[in-house]
């Protein structure tokens, strides 16, 4: 019994300095984890449970505060960077609805100008969401997997990983998450003469290259390359209840 409350309380408070030299590996148990708390709030398909998770608002805050205490250095590794940044994008998305839970999109916040807030602070530095999209993942590590990872809590967005982003598991998982959204019904509709795909493939589309050559490199229907390319509505409704 001893040694069983040893343990929970060493993994609790662990994480206060457990990721200073490993920041994207974070622990795997305590109440205050990243990852415990995403596979207790998310399930297997992204939904999110908002309102259960309201309970844990302070615990979520400190979460997210610890999180941007625990920067990777220069000498991290390519993948400890991209998934340090990857769970704070995530993080700090979940806690902007959970703080203002009930909301029914996350487009009802800040007016609509959610994404460009500075609010996360980084060290010594104050981030937007869009800083952490558009001025770090996507320039410094240029890989469109990137959109299938990060989530912006609505029903279109690719769905939230209920696990946190490690350096060990990153790479596979990145591959999975693209294949996952690529080929759901619920995001694209994708025949050999015609697509209709994801806002995300349009408003990110240097990103992607030629689109029809990168859905064929996960896609599990062959796409012809003179098919018909359109675009699913976005919706903005929250990924959850």
């Amino acid at each position: 019994m001893l040694k069983s409350i040893l343990f929970s309380v060493v993994m609790t408070v662990g994480v206060l300095g457990a990721a200073c030299n490993k920041p994207s590996e974070l622990p795997l148990a305590g109440h205050n984890s990243w990852e415990w708390m995403l596979s207790t709030y998310v399930d297997g398909s992204g939904v999110v449970n908002y309102s259960a998770w309201r309970g844990q608002l302070d615990a979520l805050k400190e979460v997210v505060q610890r999180m941007g205490m625990q920067a990777p250095g220069d000498n991290a590794s390519r993948a400890e960077k991209m998934a340090y940044w990857i769970n704070l994008y995530n993080a700090s998305t979940v806690l902007l609805i959970v703080d203002n839970y009930p909301v029914s999109s996350i487009m009802d916040l800040d007016k609509g100008k959610v994404w460009d807030r500075k609010w996360i602070k980084v060290g010594d530095k104050l981030l937007s969401l869009n800083n952490i999209e558009n001025d770090i993942l996507r320039p410094q590590f240029q890989d469109p997997r990137i959109h299938f990872a990060v989530n912006c809590a609505a029903k279109s967005c690719p769905p939230l990983w209920n696990h946190a982003w490690t350096a060990a598991n990153l790479e596979k998982t990145l591959d999975e998450r693209t294949r996952l959204f690529i080929n759901h019904p619920a995001y694209n509709e994708i025949s050999p003469s015609a697509i209709r795909i994801s806002k995300i493939f349009e408003w990110y589309a240097k990103d992607f290259g030629h689109i029809i050559d990168y859905i064929n490199k996960y896609s599990k229907v062959k796409v012809n390359n003179d098919a018909t390319i359109s675009y699913i509505p976005y919706q903005w409704a929250l990924n959850g209840r």
